[in-house]
């Protein structure tokens, strides 16, 4: 397998503002070293100034401190100014892609954001070449290994082209906020197979998504009930993917909701989804977090922008979009390079997305040199063991999920009900 790669999604690594934050501690430290050394000065004249102390201090190693804090001092204020340089080419992308979505539906707003890149540009005549590189690197880099992985004497290479075509001419492996699903879904039922009391909330990423439904109990949807101390009730959704290869059939979850969902239409495996949660307890303004495999990438993405749900967590594997959500709203998104599902979504854009916290993990999953079936790597086990590398990486992004696992484990009871659905008449 090749490496972890875990950064804020996109072409960003880091949030821009939390650059900025880092750039301004280095140059408080900068200013520190240089008040070391205009100390460690005064102190080499007051010990030249003094009769008899040069005998008692060696004035060379003195003055040699001193040209270390100058050094010291010039090297954070260069590292303060290409931190700063680099928030300027990340905001940079960010607007860029911004502007060029707002546009289709906001050209006012998206002038506004053109203005700002042209501010941030003024300011330093390489920024817009930086952010282009920026923006190409990122774009040779999100399928490795996809056109090789598994390609069966190069059969699959050019069905691979295919659907990154149909993910970059599409638009569609985008999910910006102001998306709605458009339509009627088909009629469905929802009706609960299975209601336990788990002995706690989910406490890791891994545990997350091993809550998924029991599919082979027909579930495609778990909903998990929360009650915390003071009888705030909180719900966790865990929905499956793709049940079926066919379509319009009694299954909910197959080749007709996956072609909706990814056009933009209403879905009666979106509509099941809601059902779930209504069933469960949950009503709008609820805080509802969401753990998503393959096609519930995209239930989950517009659960969070159209259903009424206070979404605060969302976690996805193997999803055909990558939703753009606000700053209040944790993202984790977990990505083969070559699952040819995640192809779908054109790597998503080369903004970054959600809280500062959110983040984008991603691998291959199989060498080029496997002979092996090119699905697996979307497969919930390849996922679990890329969870399980996640959370062994000791990345801070990662560390500060447990804000969420910790607030989960607060729970003074924990209910969970799994629901089948299936389409009517």
């Amino acid at each position: 397998m090749s490496g972890l790669n875990i950064d804020h999604g996109g072409a960003i690594s880091v949030d821009p503002a939390a650059m900025r934050e880092a750039a301004s501690r280095i140059a408080a430290l900068a200013a520190d070293f240089d008040r070391a050394r205009e100390a460690v000065v005064n102190a080499y004249r007051a010990v030249l100034g003094s009769i008899g102390a040069e005998t008692c201090v060696d004035t060379a190693a003195l003055w040699t401190a001193g040209e270390r804090m100058a050094r010291l001092r010039d090297e954070c204020e260069d590292a303060g100014a290409g931190t700063r340089l680099m928030a300027d080419v990340f905001e940079y992308v960010e607007l860029q892609v911004e502007a060029e979505a707002m546009a289709l539906h906001d050209q006012a707003g998206a002038d506004r954001l053109r203005q700002r890149m042209e501010e941030l540009a003024a300011s330093d005549a390489r920024i817009a070449d930086m952010a282009a590189m920026r923006v190409a690197d990122w774009r040779g880099d999100r399928f490795e290994g996809l056109d090789e992985q598994g390609d069966w004497g190069g059969l699959l290479g050019p069905l691979f082209g295919l659907v990154s075509l149909v993910g970059s001419g599409s638009g569609r492996g985008t999910v910006w906020p102001w998306m709605r699903l458009s339509g009627t879904a088909d009629p469905v039922t929802v009706t609960p197979v299975s209601t336990t009391s788990p002995a706690r909330a989910p406490s890791g990423l891994r545990d997350a998504l091993e809550r998924m439904p029991n599919t082979g109990a027909g579930a495609q949807v778990a909903v998990e009930k929360l009650v915390m101390p003071g009888g705030r009730t909180t719900y966790i959704a865990y929905v499956a993917g793709t049940q079926s290869a066919l379509a319009g059939g009694r299954e909910p979850w197959d080749m007709t909701s996956n072609q909706q969902l990814y056009s933009g239409q209403m879905s009666a495996s979106y509509q099941a989804t809601v059902d779930a949660l209504a069933a469960a307890g949950a009503k709008p303004g609820d805080e509802v977090d969401i753990v998503a495999h393959s096609q519930a990438g995209m239930i989950a993405s517009y659960l969070s922008h159209q259903s009424g749900f206070d979404v605060k967590l969302q976690i996805s594997v193997g999803s055909p979009v990558v939703d753009v959500a606000d700053a209040d709203q944790t993202l984790i998104r977990l990505a083969h390079t070559d699952d040819p599902v995640y192809r779908l979504s054109d790597g998503g854009t080369a903004a970054a997305s959600g809280s500062p916290g959110s983040f984008v993990a991603t691998r291959e999953d199989e060498p080029a040199s496997v002979l092996t079936d090119p699905w697996d790597p979307h497969l919930m086990e390849s996922y679990l063991d890329l969870a399980t590398e996640v959370e062994l990486s000791g990345d801070p992004r990662v560390q500060a999920l447990d804000t969420f696992w910790d607030d989960f484990g607060r729970a003074v009871s924990v209910e969970r009900i799994e629901y089948h659905a299936e389409r009517v008449g």
